[in-house]
């Protein structure tokens, strides 16, 4: 459970605060602030990163590029179809392969060297999505097909 705290926004702080929380109904502004505290303070320890809604929710990205679960997810499958590639290998061929720089593959991985289960946990959510998607699409193609 969370421990209240006291904390003392300027007045025009509180005026866009309010606007948001109004803009957003289920959320209070407790809930708003914490979330922009603990997200800003995220961003100062990983620069490079910045976080952004979506489909699947609040999530961080790397500046400029994708979502730092996609780059996660992209080196885990790199590494597991190619075991032997030294680590220049194995970043250059995700450069040439997705076009992400090896300076956001480093903030993605220093990311998710940090906040591990978070990152995992969307990575799993994308691949049930898939397997899901395909499962839907053969069961639609055998009405087409014998």
């Amino acid at each position: 459970m969370p421990s209240p705290t006291s904390i003392r926004f300027d007045e025009p702080v509180i005026d866009r605060l309010s606007s948001y929380v109004a803009r957003h109904p289920g959320l209070t502004r407790s809930a708003v602030a914490a979330r922009y505290v603990d997200e800003g303070l995220r961003m100062e320890e990983h620069p490079g990163i910045l976080f952004r809604d979506g489909p699947t929710g609040r999530r961080a990205t790397v500046v400029g590029g994708p979502d730092v679960w996609e780059i996660v997810r992209t080196l885990k499958a790199a590494r597991a179809s190619e075991p032997d590639l030294s680590e220049d290998e194995l970043l250059t061929m995700l450069d040439d392969n997705t076009g992400a720089p090896r300076r956001m593959v480093r903030a993605a991985l220093e990311y998710w060297g940090a906040y591990p289960q978070e990152v995992d946990a969307l990575i799993a959510h994308a691949e049930r999505a898939e397997a899901e998607g395909a499962a839907a699409a053969d069961r639609a193609a055998s009405l087409l097909h014998p």
